[in-house]
């Protein structure tokens, strides 16, 4: 039996669109003699939904196209579409009023259907909000072979890999014991840093603790903050990864079941199989090095590709300031929309260093991009005659360095609102951390692109990129210099004030950027980040920072998300909030 994997770039809402995407997969799969095509959770709908899926309109949308698609796809294929699916006893048990399901099609109707049972509510996830969790596992049949379904987190409830349960209900065993012969998972799981690898090797131990293969279907593409990787494969009894589908791209591929050998077969392998121990007897358990700048970019590449694109824009705008981290975003939205769709503007006041402009006007050439320069020195002068009065007898301060940036994110906005251009801002993580950026001003945008990627890493990825890492995109030869080096040598500043760098209000950022990962992502007290070494006064004004800029991160624009802990959909921090749980702890 051959089985088809479709790994789909479904658009949030655009039912049509998406229901013509599975349909041009099944013909793919007919063509290449397959009995089952697999595709991803909630493939008709785009993931995740959110609360469209509280209009009924929606919904009879959605079930009215699954039925036109059951009847248009080819007859003798067996298709696995991800919906939403009325909970017709909702009402008179008080449940919610949809299932999140995987509809098996065949022979132009709805065969069966499976619904999720164990529904996510940590981090981006809030399935509890719309969907009733199934109660059962089951499967059905192709000839003789009993295939078991699962969606997504159906999957992650291995006690052995992690060490704890996280549900009372376990799918996969369950499934074990109905006998199944091979488990099919749809999938929508986003991507994090080092998360593929976690991924494969948590079903890896899955399939050697039930003895079934599995075949698993993720989504790819971005919706919104969340990045989709599909990275999805197969793993045999033997524990073997046999097949690996694209990362961060659409991908479809056919491998087979073996009946008389009771195991899944590989076809066209993207990826040599590797066993549970290759995997495991490393640090390494993501397709690619831990933590690799590669994985990284295509994640931004695709998350600033897909979110330009599924808003309606074509072209998009950013102020250039000469420094690394505006310098990084043009490049990646030259990669991801094409340099000729980007829009760099030079902003310079009288505290700029000529060696700024002289470094953004190189950028600009070696990327290919427009630029525009836009003085705002006379914008300064009139603030400052028409505040004269009332800032008298006040010093030069934060009030003034930040009407510099607002001035520019004005100029920014009015370029995006007459032209149509998406802005993108450009400030990093470890600004967003500790509120060193200004609202309404260098946070004014549509998308944050590196909003989740620390200072460090952007050094690491601009360093990465000018080696040659840029395998795929359109940007100048291997030989060249992207980022002129000048940009990641100098000390990074935001200019608004004469001889001005950021170490005069922050720590070094490799110290900074180890205490918020503590912090932030691994939620270590202060105690215990000064147990580990940095000087008591710092890790403390960190701390106290990072609190205190909550109200300027809950106005940010979204942001894409590549950690496992950001600051948009999945950070749910209290504004107001008293800080003695710190100080007492």
């Amino acid at each position: 039996m051959k089985i088809a994997i479709a790994q789909l770039n479904p658009t949030i809402g655009d039912i049509c669109g998406n229901s013509n995407l599975i349909l041009e997969a099944a013909k793919q799969a007919q063509i290449e003699g397959a009995n089952l095509l697999l595709t991803p959770e909630l493939s008709l709908l785009g993931y995740p939904p959110r609360d469209l899926l509280m209009n009924p309109s929606f919904i009879a949308i959605a079930t009215a196209h699954l039925e036109q698609l059951a009847q248009a796809l080819p007859p003798e294929l067996a298709v696995i579409v991800g919906t939403a699916v009325p909970n017709a006893d909702a009402v008179k048990l008080g449940e919610k009023l949809l299932f999140n399901s995987a509809v098996l099609l065949q022979n132009g109707a709805v065969q069966q259907v499976f619904h999720k049972r164990l529904l996510p509510t940590y981090d981006v996830f809030d399935e509890d909000r719309y969907f009733e969790p199934g109660q059962n596992s089951n499967y059905f049949t192709i000839g003789e072979l009993k295939i078991g379904v699962t969606i997504c987190e159906d999957l992650w409830n291995n006690e052995e890999f992690w060490g704890k349960r996280s549900y009372a209900g376990d799918p996969i065993s369950d499934l074990t014991k109905l006998g199944v012969d091979l488990v099919v998972n749809l999938s929508a799981s986003p991507y994090s840093v080092g998360k593929r690898g976690v991924r494969s090797a948590m079903l890896q131990h899955s399939v050697i603790r039930s003895g079934i293969p599995i075949v698993y279907a993720n989504q790819v593409g971005g919706n919104d903050d969340i990045i989709f990787d599909g990275s999805s494969f197969a793993v045999n009894r033997q524990g073997n990864l046999i097949q690996v589908l694209a990362s961060f791209e659409t991908d479809f591929a056919v491998l087979e079941y073996d009946e008389n050998k009771q195991d899944l077969l590989g076809g066209g392998n993207r990826q040599d199989a590797r066993s549970t121990s290759d995997l495991i007897s490393t640090t390494d358990l993501s397709f690619e090095p831990p933590f690799g700048d590669a994985e990284i970019w295509a994640a931004l590449v695709l998350g600033v590709r897909d979110y330009v694109r599924k808003c309606g824009f074509s072209k998009v705008v950013l102020g250039l300031s000469g420094g690394i981290d505006s310098a990084l975003v043009a490049a990646i939205a030259s990669c991801a929309i094409g340099p000729e769709n980007v829009l760099g503007v030079l902003m310079p006041s009288p505290y700029s260093s000529d060696h700024s402009v002289n470094d953004a006007l190189e950028l600009a050439r070696n990327l290919g991009i427009a630029i525009e320069m836009l003085p705002i020195g006379d914008l300064m002068k009139t603030y400052d005659r028409t505040l004269g009065d009332f800032f008298l007898n006040t010093t030069f301060g934060i009030a003034e360095e930040n009407i510099q940036s607002r001035i520019r994110g004005n100029l920014l906005m009015a370029i995006s609102n007459k032209f149509g251009h998406l802005l993108l801002s450009t400030g990093n993580k470890s600004e967003m951390s500790v509120g060193y950026c200004t609202l309404y001003g260098d946070m004014n945008g549509g998308l944050a692109v590196i909003s989740d990627v620390p200072k460090t890493r952007v050094y690491s990825l601009s360093c990465w990129l000018n080696a040659g890492g840029y395998i795929g995109t359109v940007l100048s030869s291997p030989n060249s210099e992207i980022i002129p080096v000048n940009i990641i040598n100098k000390a990074p500043s935001a200019e608004l004030k004469p001889g001005q760098v950021d170490q005069d209000s922050l720590p070094a950022y490799d110290i900074l950027d180890d205490i918020l990962q503590r912090l932030i992502e691994h939620h270590e007290s202060a105690q215990q980040i000064i147990a580990a070494g940095h000087d008591e006064a710092v890790v403390k004004r960190v701390v106290k920072l990072v609190r205190q800029s909550e109200f300027k991160r809950r106005q940010a624009a979204p942001g894409l998300k590549i950690s496992d802990r950001a600051f948009g959909t999945g950070w749910r921090m209290p504004i107001a909030k008293s800080s003695s749980y710190e100080t007492h702890h």
